[in-house]
C-alpha cells in the first residue's frame, strides 16, 4: 500500500555539477525536494520506488543499486540507485531521470527501505501507468513513490518546445492535482497534449495516481516555477 510520496523535476540541471553557473537559480527547487524526501523518510516505508520518464512507449525496471551518470551532460559524475551490490559492465544504466533521482537520495543520505527503480515511457497509455502504480502499490505493506516528472516544456519563446498557449493551463492544471492528491484528475490529464507540450511527467504522474488509489492521502504542492520555460512542480503526499 502506498503510504508516501514525493513528486520531483527531473532536470539534469538540478545537480549542480551540471548547472554549474546556473546552479542557484534552482536552489529553491533542490531545497523543495529535499523537504518532500523528508516526507517520505517520516513515513518509514518498506519499499521505495524510483519513478521517471523515458523515451518510448516501455517500461524497464532497474534493481538497487543500479548506476548512472551525467557524462551526456558534460560531467564526470556517477550515481547509484540505493544501496545494493556491485553493478556489472552489461546491465543497463539508469536513463536520466532516474539518475536525477538518485543523486537526490544520495543528497539527503537516504539510508531508509531499498530502493528500485521504474521508467516509464513518455507515450505509454494511461492504462498501462495506471497497472504499474497498481502493481508498485503492491509490492510491500509500506510502499514510497518518488516520481520524478516535469510538466510542459512550451513556456516562453525560449523554452524546449518554443511557446504553445495551451502550456500555462496544462502546468496549472497538474499542479493543482499534484497539490491536493487529486489522483482522478492525474489520471484525467490528456495524453496527447502532454506529448505535444514534452510534459515528461504525465506517465509518472499517473503511476503514482494509480499507486495511490483508496490509500487516502493528502498532498502538499512545496514548489512551482517554470524556469527555462519548463514547469517544475515540487510535491508531498502522505
Amino acid at each position: 500500500m502506498l503510504v508516501a510520496a514525493a513528486v520531483c523535476p527531473c532536470p539534469p540541471l538540478l545537480v549542480p555539477d551540471v548547472a554549474a553557473g546556473a546552479a542557484p537559480e534552482l536552489d529553491a527547487a533542490r531545497t523543495a525536494c529535499s523537504d518532500a524526501l523528508a516526507v517520505l523518510a517520516a513515513a518509514r516505508p518498506d519499499r521505495l520506488f524510483v519513478v521517471g520518464p523515458a523515451e518510448g512507449d516501455t517500461m524497464e525496471r532497474y534493481a538497487a543499486g543500479a548506476v548512472g551518470d551525467f557524462r551526456g551532460f558534460g560531467v564526470d559524475l556517477g550515481v547509484r540507485l540505493g544501496h545494493g551490490g556491485a553493478a556489472r559492465a552489461e546491465d543497463r544504466r539508469l536513463p536520466a531521470s532516474l539518475a536525477v533521482g538518485a543523486w537526490l537520495l544520495a543528497r539527503v543520505d537516504w539510508a531508509g527501505a531499498p530502493v528500485e527503480g521504474l521508467a516509464v515511457g513518455v507515450r505509454l497509455s494511461p492504462a498501462r501507468c495506471a497497472d504499474a502504480g497498481r502493481d508498485l502499490a503492491a509490492h510491500a505493506d509500506r510502499v514510497a513513490l518518488l516520481v520524478m516528472g516535469d510538466g510542459s516544456a512550451c513556456r516562453s519563446l525560449k523554452a524546449p518546445g518554443y511557446l504553445d498557449d495551451r502550456a500555462a493551463g496544462f502546468d496549472e492544471a497538474a499542479a493543482r492535482a499534484l497539490g491536493t492528491a487529486d489522483t482522478a484528475a492525474l489520471a484525467a490529464l490528456d495524453e496527447h497534449l502532454a506529448y505535444e507540450l514534452k510534459a515528461a511527467g504525465r506517465a509518472p504522474w499517473q503511476v503514482l495516481a494509480a499507486a495511490a488509489e483508496g490509500a487516502g492521502l493528502e498532498g502538499r504542492l512545496l514548489h512551482e516555477d517554470a524556469p527555462y520555460g519548463v514547469g517544475y512542480f515540487v510535491a508531498a503526499w502522505s
